[in-house]
């Protein structure tokens, strides 16, 4: 190798350490093919990668032909190694910046024509008919004023399995609620394990678009009063679900009544 070609591998180098900054900051920590990482001293360590860890021996390491739509994806890490694993991933945000990170990331790797990113909001799938047979839901639903809105919505996008991990309220413990409750024995909501959602008026951790922290008995009921079948919880506060339960027909008839109203469709 001459200087010249030494040279210019450095000025490549330089160049991209530029371009990693000039696009920051950044939530996700990607680590590019070239070794580098995009947030190395990430304040919650090599992030998401531990939880990457965590969920990958829960879905099929062989994604080929399968249709993945990835919400909120940020910078693109969770879109990257779903492509990786084969998927074809439809990858959308609402926020630009984030975009434009994993735009740039994406050109770092090399995936084809396998990855698409849109910028729109989630209640924009309702303006869609296209089904995707893997939804990737990870830390957006605590984000949504309209929470349940949107889990209708996913329901009626997925066809074979969703991931979702959202912010909790603390405890495990799980309700068997009876099929119908009289007005004198509401006290039965304060019980433990009854599905509860917690409102955030303000802020947390200084965000002010976290509006919710459901315990997990609320995640499971919500989950299941849209459609979901919960397979499991595969890591810490993050479930496993499939697009296989069928609600009854007068549930469906009120819930698609509510959904054409509310997104206008």
């Amino acid at each position: 190798m001459n200087m010249a070609t030494v040279l210019s591998a450095n000025e490549a180098a330089y160049a991209r350490d530029g371009e990693i900054e000039a696009l920051g900051p950044w939530f996700h920590n990607l680590h590019l093919p070239d070794g580098r990482q995009t947030a190395p001293n990430h304040s919650l360590g090599d992030f998401p990668t531990f939880k990457w860890n965590e969920i990958a021996p829960h879905i099929p390491r062989d994604l080929t032909g399968w249709r993945v739509l990835d919400i909120g994806c940020n910078a693109g890490f969770y879109t990257f190694k779903l492509a990786e694993r084969g998927a074809h991933v439809t990858a959308i945000d609402s926020d630009p910046r984030y975009l434009g990170q994993a735009r740039w990331a994406a050109e770092q790797f090399d995936f084809g024509d396998r990855i698409e990113f849109r910028e729109m909001q989630i209640y924009d799938l309702a303006r869609t008919d296209e089904q995707y047979d893997l939804i990737w839901f990870m830390g957006v639903l605590y984000h949504l004023r309209h929470p349940l809105l949107a889990l209708d919505i996913l329901r009626r996008r997925a066809k074979r399995l969703m991931v979702l991990q959202t912010l909790s309220m603390p405890g495990n413990d799980v309700a068997d609620p009876p099929q119908d409750i009289a007005l004198s024995d509401r006290n039965l909501m304060l019980d433990t394990g009854w599905p509860k959602m917690a409102f955030i008026e303000h802020k947390l951790r200084e965000d002010i678009t976290n509006w919710w922290a459901p315990n997990r008995a609320c995640v499971e009921a919500m989950l299941r009063a849209s459609g979901f079948a919960v397979k499991g919880k595969i890591a810490d506060e993050t479930y496993l679900c499939e697009a296989a339960h069928a609600l009854p027909e007068i549930e469906t008839q009120m819930i698609d009544a509510e959904l054409r109203a509310a997104t206008g469709t």
